[in-house]
């Protein structure tokens, strides 16, 4: 079989690559593109150079890099930037797909666009909160990708995946979304879309699942501007659930939930002895007050822009955090010594309160130990915080790789065997 050739847009520090380099040896990246606006320090692109080299890569603004310049690949992967739904904003305040960086979801479109020769696979990364956006308009941001996928010939599925539920170590929800051109094998073998999201696919051989609630089908009808414009305007509720599928514009998703009987990794695993601890990384006692105050309920008064009082409460977070389970979801705030609702604190063997050093975050996405060495603490915190989990770009790179060598397990399905085999309630909702 010949090499997949891999275009890595949004490369950060190589999560795709790490992940799909250990799945399969005929996945070859050729091409890269990392860039951080606004600032001078361009790290994630100076480590991705020094883990993998420089010859195909690019440290220049995507919406500047033409697309002729972009070599011609078998696959498309990135985790686009829509740092608007960021978990410390609300969906209310998030910009969607209209902000700031949700526009760089255009840059994808325009390279798959202006190519002659369209990827034969695409393999996105993006928040979970993608699938409810905006607040005004819910699912409108996730149907204007969808279509869009769709008009230019791919037959695209999606799943919400939750690594700690599969396993891994840290509870890191993200949406990843994998498409096969019409002309491909595998978009050809797609005609029950129901069997393939549940059973047959490259996702759910992956990651199983089984049906947990609602379903809906519907058909997104409209130019890409009339769906921006009108798609399920006054209604309260998405009609995107964590799985689903769409094919010449035809959805069907399901509310589904991860079948899973493995190990689960726990934070406790992925520490390293307190011995081997930097002393900066350990919380003097005379902060510890203020580590606990920011860890605690409270509740204040707050004043809106528009001049408004309100009550803002929020609830008490675990103090330190647990061993024993796989750890919170990593945010870009969590380096620095300055005390912090969202960082990590864990007690040692010997009862003193410290922050995670720089290995252990980079485990907590599965990254190699010491990927970012070379930057700052500081810096290596925020370049994991906005990593992805390795463990399922590996995992679905697996399963990619089984079909596209034609080594998958395709066996029989009926949904009413699989609805007594798993019984809960499958409420249909057409939209």
């Amino acid at each position: 079989m010949s090499d997949i050739k891999v275009i890595e847009l949004f490369a950060g520090v190589g999560g795709f690559r790490i992940g799909l380099e250990r799945a399969s040896d005929i996945f070859k990246t050729v091409w890269s593109n990392q860039w951080e606006p606004s600032t001078k320090r361009q790290d994630a692109s100076d480590i991705y150079k020094l883990r993998f080299g420089a010859d195909g890569h690019s440290n220049t603004d995507i919406n500047l890099v033409p697309t002729s310049e972009i070599p011609d690949c078998n696959m498309l992967v990135g985790g686009f930037p829509c740092q608007d739904y960021s978990v410390a904003a609300t969906l209310s305040r998030s910009g969607g797909i209209e902000g700031k960086k949700g526009v760089l979801w255009w840059q994808i479109y325009r390279i798959l666009n202006e190519k002659e020769h369209k990827p034969e696979y695409l393999f996105l990364e993006n928040v979970d909160r993608l699938l409810n956006s905006p607040a005004a308009q819910r699912g409108r941001d996730f149907a204007i990708i969808l279509s869009s996928l769709s008009d230019l010939g791919y037959t695209v599925e999606w799943r919400i995946i939750n690594a700690a539920e599969y396993g891994m170590p840290q509870r890191r929800r993200r949406t990843y979304i994998v498409a096969y051109h019409q002309e491909t094998d595998i978009a050809r073998q797609i005609n029950d879309k129901e069997a393939w999201i549940m059973q047959n696919g490259v996702m759910a051989q992956a990651f199983p699942c089984s049906i947990k609630g609602k379903t809906s089908s519907f058909k997104i009808n409209g130019t890409i501007p009339e769906v921006s414009e009108n798609f399920n305007k006054g209604k309260s509720e998405s009609p995107f659930f964590n799985t689903g599928i769409i094919k010449n514009r035809e959805v069907l998703s399901i509310d589904t939930k991860p079948i899973y009987n493995g190990h689960f990794t726990t934070l406790g695993e992925i520490i390293i002895d307190e011995k081997d601890v930097p002393e900066e990384f350990f919380i003097p006692d005379e902060q510890l007050p203020k580590w606990q105050y920011e860890k605690g309920s409270k509740c204040f008064e707050r004043v809106s822009k528009q001049g408004f009082k309100y009550n803002y409460s929020e609830g008490a977070m675990a103090f330190p955090d647990a061993l024993d389970k796989p750890s919170r979801t990593m945010i870009t705030g969590e380096g620095g010594a300055s005390p912090s609702r969202f960082k990590h604190v864990i007690q040692t063997p010997s009862g003193h309160y410290r922050r995670l050093v720089p290995i252990e975050l980079e485990r907590l996405n599965m990254f190699p130990d010491d990927h970012t060495k070379e930057a700052s603490p500081m810096r290596r915190a925020f370049l994991m915080g906005n990593a992805l989990v390795c463990g399922v770009i590996e995992q679905i790179g697996k399963s990619l790789n089984n079909f596209i060598l034609g080594n998958q397990i395709i066996k029989p399905y009926n949904n009413k065997v699989h609805q007594l085999l798993f019984p809960e309630t499958n409420k249909r909702m057409v939209v």
